[in-house]
């Protein structure tokens, strides 16, 4: 059995080590010595790193789930990032400091809070514009675009990497490849926060969909190495899920189902009164969901007695339902994962954290009333069916732009005709560095196929919309070049 407290096991799974040591740091100059007296450890500079870079301030124009609108209050893939690590930090704090978790472990209060934040801000950034629906429409492409993953040197790994693209997968590469600061070390984040950051801990041609953290796939094969080489770092076996990935996890369900549950009542969808009628009738005597619905009611009583508007009271007893719900369930997931940290461990948990808890039924009834009243609804359905027209438009022209070049062998030759030349012009600076790089060791038309994913991935949805306006305006024909 492993120790909840001792500190063997932790000191591995709270590694500091970066990839790349900084060479500052070996040549002790007097900068370094300054820089190194902050009073921050290594994961809460992970945190800073992560927070200061381009890709976070590009979530602000993502899409969640419904769609984005001037002056709105509903969620984007920023402000679910936002809260997705806040609930992640404060499960850490209660964990290492109320439960003694890693006791033994100096810093241990600091380096857990910081490290769950830091995978909790960073969980979505490589997910493409217009919400989930995005990465269907990448996979989707490549699906009726088949032909083109027919090269002999493309492995099953690697066409799979695009049949079933998952953005868990992008963030990672983000991360460790594009985002680039002076080197191809990306952001440089210690090899813990990489580690728990890799929700789905298998490659695409290894998919056990029986197993909560093996059912996709959480690198691609240009990420294979880095992978297995930060595993042996972090005491993990190949393959076996970092155990602060699944506090995370539990955070990011807890975060969109209880808040989309909330905007779905901000845009008028359905009312307060609604959520907790059907709550309850899909839990049936659920004790959480009795408790929840219980105390959200009784202080939706109150706020009447204080002659509020229906959008009001609305409004303010949805707040006080969600602050009863994350409460409720935040605590059952650090009990469930002191229950199960031994089965956790030692790699025989095959369910996610919230699955095998008491909260399962309150988060399963919040789930069908997401999908049946917020998910399917004519504004949410129109945002999915742009992404999917947009996406698909601009990876036809992306495509078109990589492969029409005069030297089929060298990827910096120069375009075929000038419409080509225009469109490859306005692929992303760093993605086409990657592209063309003599040191990357992926075959061509992987680099090629890859080079769409990149670009399209790093979009917002305005400037996915914006972009393929631009690219029609210029004589592009969507579906007539590939």
């Amino acid at each position: 059995m492993t120790d909840f407290h001792s500190c063997s096991a932790w000191s591995k799974w709270l590694n500091p080590k970066r990839r790349r040591e900084s060479s500052q740091g070996s040549a002790q100059t007097e900068l370094w010595q300054i820089a190194n007296a902050q009073p921050r450890t290594a994961f809460e500079r992970d945190y800073d790193r992560v927070l200061f870079s381009s890709p976070v301030r590009r979530m602000a124009d993502k899409t969640q789930v419904f769609p984005l609108e001037r002056g709105d209050t509903a969620r984007t893939r920023l402000t679910h990032s936002f809260e997705v690590s806040n609930l992640a930090r404060s499960v850490g704090i209660d964990l290492s400091f109320n439960r003694k978790m890693a006791a033994e472990c100096a810093d241990a209060c600091r380096d857990i809070p910081a490290i769950l934040a830091t995978i909790g801000l960073a969980h979505d950034l490589g997910n493409p514009p217009f919400g989930h629906q995005g990465e269907m429409a990448i996979a989707r492409w490549f699906s009726q675009n088949e032909q083109i993953l027919d090269d002999e040197q493309l492995s099953p790994a690697m066409r799979n990497d695009f049949l079933h693209f998952e953005g868990n997968a992008q963030t990672l590469r983000l991360l460790t490849q594009l985002q680039l600061i002076n080197d191809s070390f990306g952001l440089n984040l210690t090899v813990a926060s990489l580690a728990a950051l890799i929700k789905y801990p298998t490659a695409s041609d290894q998919i056990d969909k029986n197993h909560v953290a093996r059912k996709k796939h959480g690198f691609f094969q240009s990420e294979r190495d880095i992978v297995e080489s930060i595993w042996p770092q972090v005491g993990l076996a190949a393959g076996q899920r970092h155990p602060l990935t699944w506090l995370m996890e539990a955070c990011d369900d807890i975060a969109y189902t209880v808040l989309d549950a909330e905007d779905a009542v901000k845009k008028g969808l359905l009312s307060f009164s609604d959520t907790l009628a059907f709550l309850e009738h899909e839990a049936g005597d659920d004790p959480v969901t009795q408790a929840v619905c219980q105390a959200a009611r009784e202080e939706h009583q109150a706020y009447r007695r204080e002659r509020l508007s229906p959008s009001e009271l609305n409004d303010i007893s949805m707040q006080t339902f969600r602050i009863r719900a994350i409460g409720s369930l935040m605590s059952v997931v650090a009990n469930t994962f002191c229950k199960r940290f031994d089965d956790i461990v030692n790699d025989r948990l095959k369910q996610s954290l919230l699955d095998c808890s008491p909260g399962c039924s309150l988060l399963n009834a919040l789930k069908k009333s997401n999908r049946q009243h917020a998910y399917q609804h004519r504004s949410v359905l129109r945002v999915e069916l742009t992404g999917f027209e947009v996406i698909h438009g601009l990876m036809d022209a992306f495509w078109y732009a990589i492969t029409h070049r005069q030297d089929p062998a060298d990827p910096q030759s120069n375009r075929t005709t000038p419409l080509a030349g225009y469109i490859y012009k306005r692929i992303s600076e760093n993605y086409r560095r990657v592209f063309t790089s003599p040191d990357n060791p992926m075959p061509l038309r992987y680099r090629e196929l890859q080079l769409v994913t990149d670009m399209i991935s790093g979009m917002t949805d305005r400037y996915a919309l914006q972009l393929h306006e631009e690219f029609i305006q210029a004589g592009f024909k969507p579906q007539t070049h590939i």
